[in-house]
């Protein structure tokens, strides 16, 4: 299957500070993607190179063949059109309205009318379960729901690929499950490619098709492959630590 995502021999350091070395790992077309890892592990640096927010020391990351950190601006930002972001903490802006927050981006950067802008946000707020919410404002609005309203805006300009930022943090168990649901729908039903960084062991098994297991002292990959694969058949150490935690007996079921 093509890869949609592939990052090569990538370093990332904080100044003099390394944080990631060597790193290879490829996003299959379809797949559910886990960036695993506990805290200090790299998970956001990481993002924050694939989305094109921090270069790399070293290496690169491609877009179906095309080196995002060797295009110039234009290339750049006709990749970056490609994809959407939910930020772990939604990134909504608080003085618009959900349905004003979904317009933001399709009246940048589309073309189409004002009536068809306002259509297409309210079917984005629809698809994640927020149909008659479009004249709320954020602080009106649960944790979860924050969450679907900012998915419903980064899937506004129809993304082939989309980011999460620990999709999970801060939620309930309920609302987190409901999260997972409407993110292999989102697979499902829109072909979108996923990628999720989560430390969080319920959503890993849940959702996850493929992953790496990012390791703070290693300071790269330690593991890759099906979670659940992962858990049952991986005799190192740091994997078994991570996707237990006192929790194999329910986390693989």
């Amino acid at each position: 299957m093509q890869a949609v995502v592939e990052v090569k021999n990538l370093d990332l350091a904080y100044d003099d500070f390394p944080v990631i070395r060597g790193l290879n790992f490829s996003v299959k077309k379809g797949e559910i993607f886990i960036v695993m890892g506990g805290s200090g592990c790299g998970k956001s640096t990481l993002l924050k190179a694939v989305i094109g927010l921090n270069p790399p020391q070293k290496g690169k990351v491609l877009y179906e063949g095309a080196s995002f950190w060797d295009e110039d601006e234009a290339g750049q930002q006709k990749i970056m059109r490609r994809f959407g972001v939910l930020y772990q903490g939604g990134a909504l802006w608080s003085s618009l309205t959900l349905g004003e927050n979904v317009a933001l981006p399709l009246q940048l950067y589309s073309s189409l009318s004002g009536p068809q802008i306002q259509d297409v946000a309210l079917l984005k707020l629809g698809l994640v379960g927020l149909s008659g919410y479009a004249d709320f404002y954020p602080a009106e609005l649960s944790g979860g729901m924050k969450k679907r309203a900012g998915l419903a805006r980064a899937i506004a300009l129809d993304p082939d690929i989309i980011f999460f930022d620990e999709p999970s943090a801060g939620l309930d168990p309920l609302s987190a499950k409901m999260l997972d649901d409407l993110i292999i729908e989102l697979r499902d039903n829109l072909g979108a490619t996923i990628v999720v960084v989560t430390h969080e062991l319920a959503s890993i098994f849940r959702v996850g098709d493929n992953a790496i297991l990012l390791d703070a002292e290693a300071k790269t990959a330690v593991a890759q492959g099906p979670p659940k694969d992962l858990l049952a058949n991986s005799r190192d150490p740091r994997v078994i630590r991570f996707l237990t935690r006192g929790e194999k007996q329910g986390a693989g079921q």
